[in-house]
């Protein structure tokens, strides 16, 4: 099975969030989404500056990325 890392990416840095050996990519951007509420529950100063989660592979390849703001259902 794969490892995976998570960053809080600001603007042009990247804040390791640690990682993990999941089964796949689809349940490693399933993490990065829950990740990304948690965050943005946990810290809402970073609400409307365009941060994200991404998820890194072993290579250090991002794989898949996802915001903090929650896309409002009308935009999905």
């Amino acid at each position: 099975m794969p490892y995976y890392s998570f960053d809080l990416v600001v603007g042009e840095e990247f804040k390791n969030q640690g990682g993990i050996i999941l089964e796949d990519i689809e349940v490693a951007s399933d993490r990065a989404v829950q990740l990304a509420c948690e965050l943005s529950q946990v810290k809402p100063e970073l609400q409307q500056k365009g941060c994200a989660v991404r998820v890194t592979d072993r290579d250090h390849k991002e794989v898949y990325r996802t915001p903090l703001d929650p896309v409002p259902a009308w935009q999905r």
